[in-house]
């Protein structure tokens, strides 16, 4: 047996582990594990005397793997993104936005959900995780938009579905993740996240217009607001452009000129200086060590994976079944737009059983180097690729693409984990209830995907810049 039979039977074990419910980190630890075994066994002829040998070579490789690629620094950006929102929490902006959100843009018809899109957009400027996004807008924006007439579960649709947007705008960790995995500027892929993301929520906005200009009694427009009470909702939330501003400048100078330092630094100063605005609005040790807790639970949780499937990422390499996928992939007599599009089709089914982190750090090693030989390689030319983009470009606009697909997998069933957290903040509200609500959204962001398939410049002007 070669070592493309090997990658495969291992591969297919791995996923039958995963589907049964093990966890993706311990899945893809142990078949990287068995894998490097069995190759380093099958070199030496299988015989019984080497499977020691195999099995000691074997664990030094898995074991140099985890340290190596943690110990990077661009990683350190997850768990500072992670606080951040936190922090932001509890130092009320996110009440501050949907205020401000509700003050500005109400009016308009299907107004307060439509708030609630754009508040969650501005929190996600804050915040790297979509959990805590959905989490924390399920307490606030779901009981104001029941108080006017709303359906329940669209109204915990809206706000499943707002919280993915935290997955596109930076600071992301999930954008941070496919940095690494790739390894690809994480600086560029941040800035490219801020056009598509605010794209994401323009579309969803205009969905719920949509929805209620044809349906009867759908949800009444909020007036009243004076423009001195307007005015007087965005001082509070004034917290947030600031740490935008930091993390552009920290990435990226648009003003010419070396930026101010590196993400990582961005993201620590941001932190800081929502750790400062909690504290004056009154924050206190109790959710300060919530906050923490809460932080190093879910980096824990994000690391852990992200060690589990470098051992296995590792088999790969030992195996060559990313070239052997490549390979295939463009030796198929289609369009490479059509396979990348299959591709796509492929994530959000695969999506369907996944969360969003396992299934891309799973599945990058092997699909990414296909994309990237369908557009000529990673060194290519605009001039001379498929895309029409350089290699680097198409790396960022895949992962672009890539990540929008882990948001939609946020709200899918059965295992969107966005609408489960909304059902747990909710006692009034049941998973299926918020699977309901979240349907129409599913279009919404058929549209997103296939408009930044179509004009690749939505995701690439704002890098192109850089």
């Amino acid at each position: 047996m070669d070592s493309i039979e090997i990658g495969l039977w291992v591969t297919g074990g791995m996923m039958v582990m995963v589907l049964l419910g093990m966890r993706v980190a311990f899945a893809a630890a142990m078949a990287g594990l068995v894998g490097l075994i069995w190759i380093f066994w099958a070199k030496k002829g299988m015989h019984p005397e080497q499977f020691g040998w195999a099995l000691t070579v074997a664990v030094k490789t898995a074991g140099q793997v985890p340290h190596g690629k943690v110990a990077s620094q661009a990683l350190s950006l997850i768990p500072t993104f992670i606080l951040i929102g936190y922090l932001a929490y509890y130092a009320g902006l996110t009440r501050a936005l949907f205020e401000a959100a509700k003050r500005w843009i109400a009016w308009v018809p299907g107004g307060l959900a439509v708030s609630t899109v754009f508040a969650t957009a501005g929190f996600a400027a804050v915040s790297g995780a979509s959990v805590a996004t959905a989490a924390v807008f399920a307490r606030v924006a779901i009981p104001e938009m029941l108080k006017i007439g709303y359906d329940k579960r669209f109204a915990a649709g809206v706000v499943a579905a707002g919280g993915t947007l935290a997955s596109l705008i930076p600071p992301s960790a999930i954008l941070v993740i496919y940095a690494i995995i790739v390894e690809q500027d994480v600086g560029k892929l941040l800035l490219a996240g801020f056009i598509p993301g605010l794209f994401s929520a323009i579309v969803y906005g205009a969905l719920i217009i949509g929805l209620a200009l044809t349906i009867k009694n759908f949800g009444p427009p909020v007036r009243g607001f004076t423009w001195k009470q307007r005015f007087a909702s965005l001082p509070p939330a004034l917290p947030i452009v600031a740490v935008v501003v930091i993390i552009i400048f920290f990435v990226y100078n648009p003003f010419g000129g070396d930026a101010w330092g590196t993400p990582t630094e961005g993201g620590a100063v941001g932190a800081f200086i929502i750790f400062v605005m909690a504290l004056a609005r009154g924050m206190r040790w109790a959710q300060f060590k919530d906050a923490i807790i809460e932080t190093a639970r879910l980096s824990a949780m994000i690391f852990t994976i992200i060690w589990g499937v470098l051992i296995y990422v590792r088999f790969l390499g030992f195996a060559d079944l990313p070239n052997a996928f490549s390979d295939w992939i463009t030796s198929l007599e289609y369009s490479p737009l059509l396979i990348l599009i299959c591709i796509l089709l492929a994530y959000a089914i695969l999506g369907m059983f996944m969360d969003a982190i396992g299934m891309l750090l799973l599945t990058l090693p092997v699909v990414y180097p296909a994309v990237m030989a369908l557009n000529g390689g990673e060194m290519v030319s605009a001039a001379d690729s498929t895309f029409g983009m350089s290699g680097p470009m198409c790396a960022i606009w895949f992962g672009i693409l890539v990540v929008k697909m882990a948001e939609f997998c946020l709200i899918t069933p059965p295992i969107g984990l966005n609408c489960f957290v909304v059902a747990g903040v909710r006692d009034d509200l049941s998973v299926q209830d918020v699977f309901k609500g979240v349907t129409p959204f599913f279009i919404a962001d058929a549209v997103t995907i296939a408009l930044l398939v179509a004009f690749p410049q939505i995701v690439l002007w704002l890098p192109s810049l850089a």
